[in-house]
């Protein structure tokens, strides 16, 4: 039952990026980037991978044969934001997107733990 809560909640972490693939306003809202420019359409792409990341995590809540990929999926879509994060000096305006990841370090170590470890 822990592993499927710890997969729920990673899936939650990543549902708002997710959906903005399908309401593309709300890459104006989450990242503060203008419609018309070529950097939305970047954004608006790596909601479709946020789609993919979301999905596995609730695919691996119930199909424990796909925990170890879904778990790589979700170790590379957090850890690589939070070491970007870092590198960029921490800017204030993508501070509430590490704080989601970093509340999400906990279950996201239990998953891969669990995933990983013998059985």
């Amino acid at each position: 039952m822990l592993d499927r809560i710890a997969w729920l909640i990673l899936a939650l972490i990543h549902l708002a990026p997710a959906l903005a693939f399908f309401r593309p306003a709300m890459l104006t809202r989450l990242y503060a980037t203008d419609a018309q420019s070529p950097t939305f359409l970047l954004l608006h792409h790596r909601a479709a991978l946020f789609v993919v990341v979301c999905t596995l995590c609730v695919w691996a809540a119930f199909d424990p044969g796909t925990r170890r990929a879904a778990s790589v999926a979700a170790a590379i879509s957090m850890l690589s934001f939070l070491w970007l994060y870092w590198q960029a000096g921490s800017p204030p305006s993508l501070r509430t997107i590490a704080f989601a990841d970093l509340a999400g370090l906990p279950f996201l170590a239990i998953v891969v733990w669990r995933a990983f470890s013998p059985a």
